[in-house]
């Protein structure tokens, strides 16, 4: 099981970015997919994850309405659509894969890719 993430950068507020996840060895049908954050000096973040049991997509409160979660299967990619950015989203974001499809536990993580916003 491999996970990459791309798509990081520096935009400035107000700016918008697309993270993508490439993944190899499992099927989305499967397991949860889930993209987590984590800025210097705080703790790690749930930004979004996708629920394979019951095909509910969860969000952070702080960035619903903000960021949107798809998948292309053909692909096997997920995708993190992130709209209205602000400083305080800058971090560095990694995916992550759920065996289980619950969102509940992460076996296997990608390497992350950072975005900077900057004001």
């Amino acid at each position: 099981v491999r996970l990459v993430e791309s798509g990081g950068g520096l935009v400035q507020a107000g700016g918008s970015l697309r993270l993508s996840c490439a993944v190899d060895g499992f099927s989305f049908d499967d397991f949860a997919i889930g993209w987590f954050r984590q800025a210097p000096g705080k703790g790690q973040e749930v930004v979004s994850c996708f629920n394979s049991r019951n095909g509910y997509t969860h969000y952070a409160d702080s960035v619903k309405g903000r960021f949107t979660l798809s998948s292309d299967n053909a692909k096997s990619t997920m995708s993190l659509e992130m709209n209205s950015l602000k400083p305080e989203d800058t971090a560095n974001y990694t995916c992550a894969a759920d065996r289980w499809g619950n969102c509940a536990g992460w076996d296997y993580w990608g390497q992350g890719t950072q975005v900077t916003v900057s004001s």
